[in-house]
């Protein structure tokens, strides 16, 4: 069983005002569009971290079978986000430990909110490569072999998300454990959408002319230095 999180509890600093969350895709919200895509994979349990009290984001995400996780202290930076997913990943896992199949592996999904070409099949591809690897970190990848987002966490790690800091992600805890790639095919495991201009590009057509690699990878989760260009 995979449990998808969504960390969606940052504040769009580099939107001059606008909210990249609430930005139209697909006649929706982008947060809404991307929880739709985590529920349509089929995985297990769709979590969405949200600033404690954020109205604005809970009605975006109204009547779709979701559960937000507040993050109290989400002005802190990323780590307090993944620590408040993770500890309620851990217990969804948990109860799914009753029901699981012989050989299945448990993990949480870190699925970035604002990625625009990520579709339910490049999750569903991800998670079977999960556990055919017998549960190993999975990230996913471009064409030319970057690692970009989402990511599989295993179980038996999540527990040590409490360690994390400030702005700091989670690469540090995957440090010296099996990892694999996952080839998503063009660039669409990188590209994401932070400010007006990246939008704006993208809905020209060309995601091509940006991606995290922009202004690298800052959510933490570090480009394997083997794999890089």
């Amino acid at each position: 069983m995979i449990v998808t999180f969504i960390p969606a509890a940052g504040r769009s600093t580099r939107m001059q005002g606008r909210d990249k969350l609430l930005e139209a895709l697909d006649g929706q919200p982008i947060l809404r569009r991307t929880a739709s895509i985590a529920l349509s994979a089929g995985l297990g349990p769709v979590l969405v971290g949200l600033k404690t009290g954020d109205q604005v984001h809970d009605k975006a995400l109204r009547n779709l079978e979701v559960e937000v996780v507040p993050v109290p202290d989400a002005d802190e930076g990323m780590a307090a986000t993944l620590r408040a997913g993770a500890r309620a990943a851990l217990r969804e896992i948990e109860a799914g430990y009753l029901t699981a199949g012989e050989h299945e592996y448990f993990g949480m999904m870190v699925l970035l909110p604002d990625m625009p070409d990520i579709a339910a099949q490049d999750l569903i591809a991800l998670d079977l490569e999960f556990q055919a690897n017998g549960g190993a970190v999975v990230r996913a990848a471009t064409e030319d072999g970057r690692l970009g987002h989402p990511t599989i966490i295993p179980d038996y790690l999540l527990r040590s998300f409490d360690v994390l800091e400030g702005d700091r992600g989670a690469s540090t805890l995957f440090e010296g454990e099996p990892l694999v790639a996952v080839d998503l095919g063009g660039q669409r495991a990188r590209t994401d959408l932070d400010t007006p201009e990246d939008w704006k590009v993208w809905r020209q057509g060309k995601p091509q002319a940006y991606s995290l690699e922009r202004n690298g990878d800052r959510r933490g989760f570090r480009e394997d230095p083997k794999r890089g260009s």
